[in-house]
């Protein structure tokens, strides 16, 4: 197995902790440094505030947290949505930048990968290391950049080539899911948590996720929902009011944004995960987190979902409201140990390792023979394909 120098860069307005778990993107770089120390790679991360959770040979902090106090103001993460705007031109966009630029010409040697997560925002990072291999790591964005990029599913992959009129396909893009950590969703085997009587939404309260249509669903049904994620508020007795839609009634208990402890209990005690995104999904990761707590899901039927939720298995995909409601009943018929086991195979950082790594090993013959290699890894499961 080849060694690789990963340079591995977060967003300026969180910290590469736990703590910052509504954020998918910074999860994915504490992740990814996860699964690249595991594998015995050197990592250095470059951040912003001044600690991480992330295993890695050096955090380098390229926002402190006075600048990010100046920034950002007082904002409660915990409560509201960050305020950070997606423009390069910003300057805390252009501080980040331009620490991370230096910081890795600090302690860059050729060959080194730059992984980069912040979509066009980072642009700049690859026009300032021209003599680095440097690639977008889990493309969950529209505006991408660099010369090489990890999509995380064919559905958003051939959305964004349509969007960008890329009519030809790319050598060296690729499709890797998401990834997690089976430690952080418990689940005991021997003894599964027992059902509760409530569905559960849990994610941003936007509607293109779908928050409000899951308050008519439970309305119709007469049954409980529990909602938990950022940016609503009750004004009055059963009324939820977010920045976009206002929902009403006694079956809705809402309860703010979840550690990653409270996380798993309110998934693996729900009868069903609501995540009816209504945009075309790039991988909507709550999607797997409920799969992780033996939970089944309850999706639309687009983008990612065409993908990663196999209808009767580990949840049923929807269009009408009639959908919802028959998924409603008939999620109880749906097994958690297969569905547990079916997120672990596919979504764990123990399978994605070794397709990154099947990765980074087919990007470095682009230093010798390039796409001319007669080099594969077919060990290391290269491509997205489920193993059920």
């Amino acid at each position: 197995m080849q060694q690789f120098i990963f340079h591995v860069v977060g967003l300026p307005h969180t910290e590469v902790t736990k703590e910052f778990l509504p954020c998918a993107y910074t999860q994915k770089v504490l992740n990814f440094c996860k699964m690249m120390k595991s594998l015995g790679h050197k990592v250095y991360l470059y951040g912003g505030g001044e600690k991480t959770d992330a295993p890695c040979d050096e955090f380098i902090s390229c926002i402190s947290p006075e600048d990010q106090q100046k920034y950002f103001g007082s904002t409660d993460w915990h409560k509201d949505m960050f305020p950070i705007e997606w423009d390069e031109r910003l300057p805390y966009w252009v501080t980040m930048n331009n620490n991370a630029i230096e910081g890795i010409k600090q302690r860059g040697q050729p060959k080194d990968f730059v992984c980069l997560i912040g979509g066009s925002c980072q642009a700049p990072i690859v026009q300032g290391l021209p003599n680095y291999l440097c690639m977008e790591f889990g493309v969950g964005y529209k505006g991408i950049y660099a010369p090489f990029r990890v999509f995380e599913s064919y559905a958003w992959m051939h959305h964004v080539y349509g969007l960008q009129k890329i009519e030809n396909g790319q050598s060296y893009d690729c499709v890797i899911p998401n990834y997690f950590d089976p430690d952080d969703f418990p689940f005991d085997i021997a003894n599964p948590p027992k059902k509760e009587d409530y569905f559960l939404y849990i994610g941003r309260m936007i509607a293109r996720k779908g928050a409000h249509i899951a308050v008519e669903a439970t309305g119709i049904t007469g049954d409980k929902l529990k909602m938990a994620g950022q940016g609503m508020i009750e004004i009055k007795d059963g009324i939820y009011k977010s920045r976009e839609f206002e929902v009403t009634g006694k079956h809705i208990e809402y309860l703010g944004t979840v550690g990653i402890k409270e996380r798993f209990n309110l998934m693996s005690k729900a009868k069903a995960v609501f995540v009816l995104t209504q945009y075309i999904g790039p991988f909507e990761g709550v999607q797997v987190e409920a799969n992780l707590c033996g939970t089944p899901v309850i999706t639309t039927d687009w983008g990612c979902f065409s993908e990663n939720v196999i209808d009767g298995l580990n949840g049923f995909r929807t269009r009408t409201m009639g959908e919802i409601l028959w998924a409603m009943k008939n999620v109880s018929t749906l097994d958690p140990l297969k569905i547990r086991e079916f997120a672990i195979k596919n979504f764990s950082m123990e399978r994605v390792k070794w397709q990154y790594q099947a990765y980074f090993e087919q990007l470095a013959t682009l230093w010798e023979k390039g796409w001319n290699s007669e080099k594969y890894t077919p060990d290391y499961k290269r491509y997205t394909k489920f193993i059920s």
